[in-house]
């Protein structure tokens, strides 16, 4: 088990990660603003899940494997962003049903399948699991392994928490606005914007710096 006096210092960095809106929270907000609150958490879930196997890499050691080839990290990275760019494109290109002046909406399923494709295609979560969890291991209070998986699940769940809150917040205002002419018409478009500048960011930043 980890050492219960470097736990106080692990909740409060995590707290201090979660509560900065990243790619994720945009992704989620985006997502909840799009089809409500409902489909937001899907997402947080469906999200969570592929950081959690992110945490499973880490604790096994495969991310450190995947980090130190350049050539599978390009492929992982690049492959994430062309499918946030695919996602923002359908997003902004996709007709409206005019009867219903709304976007098509997606089925729970696809919503699910989505965020968790997000989440393990981005490398970038891997590499902060592999730089974050480490520094709050004690190696002399047991296996490695444990300890990461014990602290990786402890932050996925307190994501699960602080994300979800984000999807309940965005989705209400999305539901309460809906009934505005001027939010119908642009919220694809925002929805849209964010998963291709997501998408962009991801190509162009370099995941390997922390």
């Amino acid at each position: 088990m980890p050492d219960l006096v470097n736990l106080p210092l692990f909740f409060v960095a995590a707290v201090v990660l979660l509560l900065t809106p990243g790619p994720v929270v945009m992704y989620i907000v985006a997502r909840s603003l799009e089809q409500g609150p409902r489909a937001g958490l899907i997402s947080v879930v469906s999200i969570e899940i592929g950081n959690f196997m992110h945490v499973i890499a880490a604790s096994l050691g495969l991310s450190a494997l995947l980090l130190s080839s350049a050539l599978a990290f390009a492929v992982v990275r690049y492959l994430g962003a062309a499918y946030l760019v695919y996602l923002g494109l359908r997003t902004l290109f996709e007709r409206p049903l005019q009867s219903a002046a709304r976007p098509p909406q997606l089925s729970r399923r696809r919503i699910f399948a989505q965020g968790v494709l997000v989440a393990v295609l981005n490398p970038k979560t891997a590499l902060f699991f592999v730089a974050f969890l480490p520094q709050f291991v004690d190696p002399s209070r047991g296996a490695v392994t444990m300890q990461l998986l014990v602290l990786g699940t402890v932050f996925v769940l307190m994501a699960i928490v602080s994300d979800g809150l984000y999807a309940l917040l965005a989705g209400t205002a999305g539901q309460w606005l809906k009934g505005t002419s001027v939010f119908m018409r642009v919220r694809r478009y925002v929805a849209g914007s964010v998963y291709l500048g997501l998408g962009i960011t991801a190509a162009l930043t370099d995941g390997r710096r922390p």
